[in-house]
């Protein structure tokens, strides 16, 4: 009943503050497999992904005042992705990789953003974890890859010196926690989808793997804000 009130409320246009608030309380909700069921229909989940800013033509992240409910529609979806089997298959029929990917990369260059980066990444690692299908989907169609591995470049500012070659600073400042995270997330996508890559078929994926390997290098150099999180990045 709880959850069913506030995603009625949340179906609304109501203040962000309110949306906020809302979504922080059905994000501890959505924790508890028990109450999930009314979490888990074709509507909740469009509510959710549309405060997610994931069903726009219009550009996502123009309105920074907007960027806190984004996060959290995003946190509540990775809980009920994670918790709930319906949600996953759900998220296939709903096309939400996508979705997740043309979000990413409203991403790119933009200021502000690295906690929308951090949890689209994570939700893609989730459902590329748990649903083969939309594992495919992200390799076959929609350029999971590459799409991915800019991401994982950009949390680690990359510069390159050649093709296939990145610059190394030796005096280079650490990450911070938040590009670190970004970089995990990313890494840990990255994992699932090319998990079945053995065979390198095309000149194109042939360059990707290359390029993205030249990304891996530099990230095994690189350094975290603490020795922990440099341990988890590596």
């Amino acid at each position: 009943k709880l959850c069913e009130g506030i995603l009625n409320i949340l179906e609304k246009d109501t203040e962000t503050s309110c949306q906020v608030a809302c979504l922080e309380a059905l994000r501890i909700l959505s924790r508890d497999k028990k109450v999930l069921v009314p979490v888990t229909t074709k509507r909740s989940m469009q509510i959710l992904m549309k405060l997610a800013k994931l069903d726009t033509v219009e550009d996502p992240l123009e309105r920074v005042s907007e960027f806190p409910v984004i996060v959290e529609a995003l946190k509540c979806l990775c809980n009920v992705i994670f918790n709930s089997s319906v949600a996953q298959k759900l998220s296939l029929e709903l096309n939400l990789a996508a979705m997740l990917c043309s979000l990413l990369q409203e991403c790119k260059d933009r200021p502000l953003v690295d906690d929308i980066k951090c949890f689209d990444l994570r939700l893609l690692f989730l459902l590329s974890l748990l649903h083969t299908d939309i594992r495919a989907q992200l390799r076959q169609e929609l350029q999971g890859v590459q799409v991915l591995t800019q991401a994982l470049e950009s949390s680690l500012s990359v510069r390159w010196t050649e093709e296939y070659k990145v610059a190394e600073d030796r005096n280079r400042l650490p990450l911070s926690l938040q590009e670190t995270d970004c970089a995990i997330e990313a890494l840990k996508a990255l994992f699932n989808v090319t998990l079945d890559s053995w065979n390198v078929h095309s000149k194109n994926e042939s360059h990707q793997f290359r390029y993205m390997a030249a990304i891996l290098r530099h990230c095994l150099l690189t350094k975290g804000p603490t020795e922990e999180k440099t341990e988890e990045l590596h």
